[in-house]
């Protein structure tokens, strides 16, 4: 990513966001065109039509294709995490970082059943952020330089990017930046994450409540609020979100903490995330909440809240076939097949 000529990092961020392409119209004239076509009742096959269409408005293509799906998975370490605001320690985000390269976890298994490759990143695991309750997370400088990284998750030809993280004490500073950037108090936005109980939530809400305080007249600018009230999981899955955007990759979303990543575009510009899909609703109460707030549907609700972009990995499946079923299905004049007004 090339410096402003201001040398603000953040205006580097804003450059790109205002020049974000839009959808191609041309191939979802073309996909219309070839959906009327295929052996099948117009609409038929609701969100799966739906998907077909979204896939190729954003890839650019008439005929959409995942061929090379891949789900990116950041890492990071919290100084909030100290405040006693998760039931694990923080000496897990490691341990999972290694679970996942040895082929341990959760997501390795739906990977494999869905053909999705899998890249882990991990963000200076052993330097936490700044605690948020007395301190931002992250300079503008380290924030923005995170963001950047994160776009190197749409190298290598992907053309649907699947994206998740890991981070003991994230859906704490998730909480955070949903409640910089949409309002509200601690226990409006904060949940049992990894399985507090209830003392554990109210010590969580009041974490996200200090930090709030700390950082109030400073949190108009949702990057001011991702690098106060985040994290680099964070940074680098906004960052990647909207290098996809410029790629024209489309992307899914997997629950919470990356939805609140994602949400710091959104307000920035309503239409970011019009290339992205929302995997799965969380059974983090707040992830509802989060998704009403920006007019979002998620496209599966399983009662998951693993993270490891698990449920957004789940959704990938759907896709893939979505894009399967229009390529491979045959016209009525290819099957010999009376259409509708034959």
């Amino acid at each position: 990513m090339s410096r402003s000529a201001t040398g603000l990092p953040f205006d580097d961020i804003r450059a790109l966001v205002a020049t974000m392409p839009g959808p191609d119209q041309t191939a979802i004239a073309a996909i219309r065109a070839r959906d009327a076509e295929l052996t099948k009742p117009a609409g038929s096959l609701g969100k799966l039509e739906d998907l077909a269409e979204w896939l190729g408005a954003w890839q650019g293509k008439a005929r959409p294709a995942v061929n090379r799906p891949h789900v990116a998975i950041f890492a990071g370490n919290h100084g909030v995490a100290a405040r006693g605001v998760s039931a694990f320690p923080a000496s897990v985000t490691q341990q999972m970082v290694e679970n996942f390269a040895a082929g341990g976890a959760a997501i390795n298994q739906i990977c494999t059943a869905n053909g999705l490759g899998l890249k882990i990143f991990d963000l200076a695991l052993d330097l936490p952020t700044g605690d948020i309750t007395i301190e931002p997370a992250l300079g503008e400088a380290a924030c923005a330089g995170t963001m950047a990284f994160g776009m190197e998750a749409t190298a290598d030809g992907v053309d649907l990017l699947i994206l998740g993280e890991m981070g003991i004490g994230n859906t704490t500073v998730a909480a955070a930046v949903c409640a910089g950037l949409f309002g509200g108090t601690g226990a409006d936005w904060v949940g049992p994450g990894t399985g507090l109980d209830a003392a554990g939530v109210e010590r969580k809400a009041e974490a996200v409540d200090a930090a709030l305080a700390v950082h109030a007249g400073h949190l108009a600018d949702p990057l001011e609020v991702l690098r106060r009230l985040g994290g680099r999981e964070l940074a680098a899955i906004a960052g990647a979100v909207l290098a996809a955007r410029m790629s024209r990759i489309p992307v899914i979303l997997d629950g919470y903490v990356a939805t609140a990543a994602a949400a710091v575009l959104y307000r920035l510009d309503p239409t970011s995330l019009d290339h992205c899909q929302f995997g799965h609703l969380s059974a983090e109460p707040a992830h509802r909440r989060l998704l009403d707030a920006m007019g979002k549907t998620p496209l599966l609700d399983l009662g998951m809240r693993l993270g490891e972009g698990t449920g957004a990995a789940l959704a990938a499946g759907i896709v893939r076939a979505a894009a399967l079923v229009h390529e491979g299905m045959a016209t009525f004049t290819q099957a010999g097949v009376s259409g509708k007004d034959d």
